[in-house]
């Protein structure tokens, strides 16, 4: 097959057939198709697009192209859920123990953060002593045990994904919807989990910024799944404002376990019992949601989730110290207060320039081969549309340096605009795709 035609194809808007796409798989796995030319045809897909019949074909052939993995071994009905990125959203910390504490098993391979968004494997290497790889044969034996384990990314998992997305990034075709489902679908199915729950995010925090765009992203993903055997549910939620006050890794870590004491922000456990409850649901443990959501929320209040969590931890070699303020995370010792200069509302929260402020300061990366700072991070304490005074408390900056901690507090008394009057506000549950 000659790859050239497939790219002229592709850029005179016409449809690639089945076998057109597993040889583009096949060539970026194998390598036998030179970077330009799978270059020039993402280039071309982003013009053109993709059909509903292309992106299932190259959903499911990129997820082919690796290891796919088997949870036949597993006992019960394994539910995954997977976040497109957002400032703050540590839902997965919250999300996983209620599931599990009501016995339906939570298989997560999870990635590091890129960007200005934050990764779920780096926050939990925040917790001393905490592993995020382990043998397969330990990976049953947990979940057999405990129904829950977060792990990294298998290195054999979806390869040409790997490779396409890292040519996209270079190229300037990320912002491609068929693209972006595609690579987030292969990943999920590859994954094995019988059921998916997808947190859409989209504002400024979020990868995408339009509702419409999420919308149809949301959409196209759950086809992918239903389509592929997997009963699949998205939820389209804010993040125009940071999810919760905390942004950083141990400081969210902090945050997610106060939640699960019933302690937590409300939008944070707002979303995450919405999520747990439709993992509750496709699990095949209640029928309908609200019935889940009362079940989601019982498991925080009555300690069952927070006692899941701290198995998990324990399990996966974590040490917390629960009589430590900071439950012996691992948190940087310079604060910065951060206090209101006028009265008025909070009419801006502005979650991109939290997430960048808080990257700056070390929680984050530009490439995945940068360190990053685990104690580190910011408190945003207050909401967007909140009525305050002057001088009262808004942020709290944890920075390894005192010169740090002063750069970032200016940064955040300029992002949280205050105005007499509050804006029109909007719900953090946007639409539910099913």
């Amino acid at each position: 097959m000659d790859f050239l035609s497939i790219i002229v194809k592709k850029r005179n808007g016409l449809e690639l057939n089945h076998n057109e796409i597993r040889y583009l798989v096949d060539g970026i796995t194998n390598e036998s198709i030179p970077d330009y030319q799978i270059s020039a045809w993402a280039m071309a897909v982003f013009f053109r697009g993709m059909t509903p019949e292309e992106t299932f074909a190259l959903t499911q052939a990129m997820a082919e192209s690796g290891q796919m993995a088997d949870l036949s071994r597993i006992m019960g009905k394994c539910i995954d859920k997977h976040s497109t990125g957002g400032v703050g959203d540590k839902t997965t910390l919250v999300v996983a123990p209620i599931v599990a504490a009501n016995g339906i098993p939570v298989v997560k391979m999870s990635g590091r953060g890129l960007g200005h968004t934050g990764g779920t494997i780096d926050k939990l290497e925040s917790i001393p002593g905490f592993r995020v790889e382990m043998s397969r044969e330990d990976l049953f034996d947990q979940i057999n045990r405990i129904n829950l384990a977060i792990i990294s990314q298998s290195g054999n998992l979806v390869p040409a994904d790997k490779k396409l997305y890292a040519l996209r990034d270079v190229t300037g075709t990320v912002d491609s919807l068929p693209l972006i489902a595609s690579s987030i679908m292969s990943k999920k199915i590859a994954a094995g989990a019988h059921g998916i729950v997808l947190d859409v995010k989209v504002g400024s925090g979020a990868f995408m910024k339009d509702l419409n765009a999420a919308e149809e992203l949301a959409n196209m993903m759950v086809r992918i799944g239903n389509n592929l055997g997997r009963e699949t549910i998205a939820v389209i939620s804010d993040n125009d404002q940071p999810l919760g006050n905390a942004v950083g890794n141990a400081i969210e870590v902090k945050e997610a376990i106060l939640t699960l004491m019933g302690r937590g922000p409300h939008d944070l456990e707002e979303l995450a019992i919405v999520l747990a409850a439709h993992m509750l649901v496709l699990g095949g443990k209640f029928e309908n949601v609200a019935q889940a959501q009362a079940r989601a929320k019982e498991a925080i209040y009555d300690g069952s989730a927070l006692e899941k969590f701290k198995e998990f931890v324990r399990a996966q070699g974590g040490d917390l110290d629960w009589q430590d303020p900071n439950y012996g995370l691992r948190m940087a010792k310079t604060i910065v207060e951060v206090r209101a200069k006028q009265s008025g509302y909070i009419v801006e929260n502005d979650a991109f320039a939290i997430g960048n402020c808080a990257r700056l300061l070390g929680a984050g990366r530009l490439k995945m081969s940068d360190a990053i700072d685990h104690g580190v991070g910011v408190d945003v304490l207050v909401r967007r549309n909140q009525k305050i005074k002057e001088d009262d408390l808004i942020a709290r900056v944890y920075a390894s340096s005192e010169e740090q901690g002063i750069w970032a507090s200016k940064e955040l008394e300029s992002i949280c605009k205050i105005a007499s009057t509050p804006n029109e506000d909007r719900p953090l549950i946007l639409k539910v795709v099913e």
